[in-house]
């Protein structure tokens, strides 16, 4: 590892990180401006939405080591790349198949960018905090993810053309920080040789349950975040007496925003900890919005919002930082790469349930479905943790 003494490259790569997510979240505040041009019905908003999380996961299962073999540095470049393509396609998107192609290009550069930042953040940061790699790396995740929906809810209130405008500023960014990776030196590391071929590796043995659980609360953090990343911006129109874009944006910010100031805050307690709390916050996230939805207590949405926030930064801090404990340089990327996989089928699997259930069943009843099934899981994860020494 690198003894960095320049903040210089660790800020580029912060930048690259940023970049990235905020391509990756900005339609979501313009789902309901698609929706209602396209006649789009739920199912459809939930696969435009699971298109991006496929590129995701392709790109953790085939190219998941591309940093052991490129290094971090030229895989990120490759990632900001495929944000400016994604970004364009969806600009020019003008029906469900190309957007879904757009947000498909994004999902690949998302998870080129996700894990090859984060060994760029343990390279590049001052050899003093570099214990404190896992933490910088989850919250500007969760910045960035927040300022995405912020950016593109306010651009779209006030443009005229709300399916272009918004996508311009984060084109000239991504394009940007491009060319700031370039004057980046790319270290030195041991090259490893490169496969396309499937595979997802995990850390040692003796960390297999620990590990297992750790995903699967990514998968329940994830989920609950997608829900409301998805379909919020379209059920809370009959919640609240206000609507728009930059309404459901700042719905969606709001969470992120809310998860980075709770791994700040919590950043210096224990992983298996903060990982617990977040668990039971995320149940009683679900449970809020359940009787949100079945009661239509509209101010039910904003601590239901609040508490996705807190849960999703508790529980995504310490998944974070039992992952960076249980792998070594040579196998952290690869690991990552099989625990964000498994995050990203909570974004993937639930969703499009719920979609499927929305259209035949009504949007109620989807989501009650959802918080029920997440919320059983959700307990089952607590006390396993709980009853269930960890190797850590």
């Amino acid at each position: 590892m690198t003894n960095q003494t320049s903040w210089r490259p660790f800020l580029m790569v912060c930048f690259a990180l940023c970049m990235g997510t905020i391509g990756t979240a900005l339609a979501s505040p313009l789902y309901p401006i698609y929706q209602q041009l396209w006649q789009l019905v739920p199912s459809q908003i939930t696969a435009i939405f699971v298109a991006y999380m496929f590129g995701c996961l392709a790109t953790l299962l085939f190219l998941g080591r591309m940093s052991n073999n490129l290094g971090y540095l030229r895989t990120l470049q490759i990632g900001i790349g495929f944000v400016i393509l994604g970004l364009i396609c969806s600009v020019f998107a003008h029906n469900i198949l190309w957007l879904g192609i757009g947000r498909f290009i994004i999902g690949i550069a998302s998870g080129l960018i996700t894990t090859s930042a984060m060994i760029g953040l343990l390279i590049t940061i001052p050899k003093q905090y570099q214990s404190h790699a896992p933490q910088f790396s989850s919250m500007i995740i969760a910045i960035g993810f927040g300022l995405g929906p912020l950016v593109g809810g306010i651009i779209a209130q006030f443009s005229q053309q709300p399916l272009v405008t918004p996508y311009l500023p984060i084109i000239l960014g991504a394009f940007l920080c491009l060319i700031g990776l370039y004057f980046v030196k790319n270290p030195s590391f041991e090259k490893q040789s490169f496969s396309i071929r499937p595979r997802l590796e995990f850390p040692d043995i003796k960390y297999k349950s620990t590990f297992l659980s750790t995903g699967l609360t990514a998968f329940v953090a994830f989920g609950i975040f997608s829900l409301f990343a998805s379909l919020a911006p379209s059920f809370i129109q009959n919640l609240i007496p206000w609507n728009g874009p930059l309404v459901s944006g700042s719905a969606i910010a709001s969470i992120l925003f809310i998860s980075a100031i709770t791994q700040f805050l919590a950043r210096s307690r224990a992983p298996q900890k903060n990982m617990q709390l977040g668990l039971i916050t995320l149940l009683m996230s679900v449970v809020l919005l359940a009787i949100c939805v079945s009661m239509q207590w509209g101010i039910l949405f904003f601590v239901s919002d609040f508490f996705v926030g807190v849960g999703h930064g508790l529980s995504l801090l310490g998944a974070f930082g039992m992952v960076h404990h249980m792998t070594h340089l040579n196998n952290r990327a690869a690991v990552v790469s099989t625990y964000l996989f498994m995050g990203y089928l909570g974004t993937i699997i639930p969703i499009l349930s719920v979609g499927y259930l929305s259209d035949h069943f009504g949007l109620t009843t989807g989501i009650l479905t959802f918080c029920v099934v997440i919320g059983c899981l959700s307990v089952w994860l607590f006390y396993r943790f709980k009853q269930k020494p960890q190797h850590m």
